[in-house]
């Protein structure tokens, strides 16, 4: 047999009570009709006992109907074939049985529940009490269906009310998700280019050390110091980021911007990279905040590439823009012949990632012998 009760709505003690008062409610009705019959009829006794007995029954069948709900609904109705007092407990097992919404299933109960008050009706003949009876009856056999399938509307409302919320629950939850995956891939950007750029200048001075053999010991000393200072740095950014990825937030300030470029030029300068820089920025003071951070990062990203791939070239920096007209970054070295290793092309991808996540664009190619990278960065107007 199957089991509805797993496809229905918990009841708490007041939905109970209440449908135990729906039930209770008629039988007293009846109780006291059979009584006052009995005080004037003694002979009306046993019926009335068969009759209480019955509703008894029907009471007691009751708590089974969200298990088996056209059972208990067919073996009420055919209790009140005989029994007034039955009368309760089965317009309740009917009710439950139409929140159902089986029509192969309450059609025939609600036939067999109109026979039997047709029998219940007729008993003592047929007469205007009989027809006023029936008709009654009948109106409240299709009232009670009408709300039995508005119940069940009404749960079925609240159901899909329930899991569109928790839907959007769980959306927003991916949502959070997704957004805190994205921060961290940001993170794991911004570590990339910090470790590529400083293990790049490290590389460089310990080629030197490793192949110079002109050097004095003075430039030794500077060298190694160098080296011991550059990795005194790339510990204490990495140790930075590192600790932003534990704490899930934001990449933590404060973060180097265009104002810190010169010591990034002077940086590669003492690693053995020349560059010259052309610096055409007008109201730089103007320039947010975090398009500085994004530009600082490109810029130190393509002096790294320019080291990997054409190391010992010189490299021309050339930075413009203003407010309104956005900031512009191009970056170009001779081209070289040597083969850039593994995973040669992830700077190049990265810094497309990061212009895209600045709103900016980023274009790359070989022009006249050279490797020339230009990013453009949206510089808005500060409003007033």
């Amino acid at each position: 047999m199957e089991d509805r009760s797993q496809n229905q709505p918990p009841l708490d003690r007041e939905g109970v009570a209440l449908r135990y008062l729906c039930a209770v409610l008629p039988m007293a009705f009846y109780a006291c009709t059979w009584a006052a019959t009995v005080s004037r009829r003694h002979d009306r006794l046993g019926p009335a006992l068969v009759d209480l007995t019955l509703g008894l029954i029907g009471l007691v069948l009751m708590r089974r109907r969200r298990r088996r709900p056209w059972q208990i609904a067919l073996a009420t109705a055919l209790l009140t074939g005989y029994s007034d007092i039955a009368t309760g407990p089965a317009q309740v097992a009917y009710v439950s049985l139409c929140t159902h919404r089986r029509r192969r299933e309450i059609v025939p109960v609600a036939i067999v529940s109109w026979l039997c008050l047709v029998a219940r009706s007729g008993r003592f003949g047929v007469g205007q009490a009989t027809v006023v009876s029936l008709t009654t009856g009948t109106a409240i056999l299709g009232g009670l269906t009408v709300f039995g399938l508005y119940l069940r509307g009404r749960r079925d409302l609240a159901a899909s009310r329930r899991e569109a919320e928790a839907t959007a629950e769980r959306e927003q939850l991916a949502r959070i998700e997704q957004a805190r995956l994205a921060e961290r891939a940001k993170i794991a950007q911004e570590m990339h280019d910090i470790l590529a750029h400083r293990l790049s200048l490290l590389s460089m001075l310990a080629g030197g050390l490793a192949y110079r053999t002109d050097l004095t010991a003075e430039e030794i000393r500077g060298a190694a110091q160098a080296i011991q200072e550059n990795a005194h740095l790339s510990l204490n950014e990495l140790r930075t980021v590192l600790g932003t990825l534990r704490s899930d937030g934001a990449v933590a300030a404060p973060q180097p911007t265009l104002a810190h470029l010169s010591v990034l030029f002077d940086e590669v300068r003492a690693a053995g990279q020349r560059v010259e820089v052309a610096d055409a920025i007008a109201d730089r003071d103007l320039l947010p905040e975090q398009t500085g951070r994004h530009a600082y990062r490109i810029l130190q990203e393509a002096l790294t590439n320019a080291r990997k791939h054409a190391p010992g070239s010189r490299v021309t920096a050339e930075l413009d823009g203003r407010p309104g007209e956005g900031l512009r970054i191009r970056v170009s070295n001779p081209a070289s012949g040597a083969s850039p290793g593994p995973g040669g092309r992830l700077g190049l991808v990265g810094l497309a990632e990061r212009t895209r996540m600045a709103g900016g664009t980023l274009d790359h190619a070989f022009r006249n012998g050279r490797f020339v990278l230009d990013a453009r960065l949206p510089w808005e107007i500060p409003s007033s």
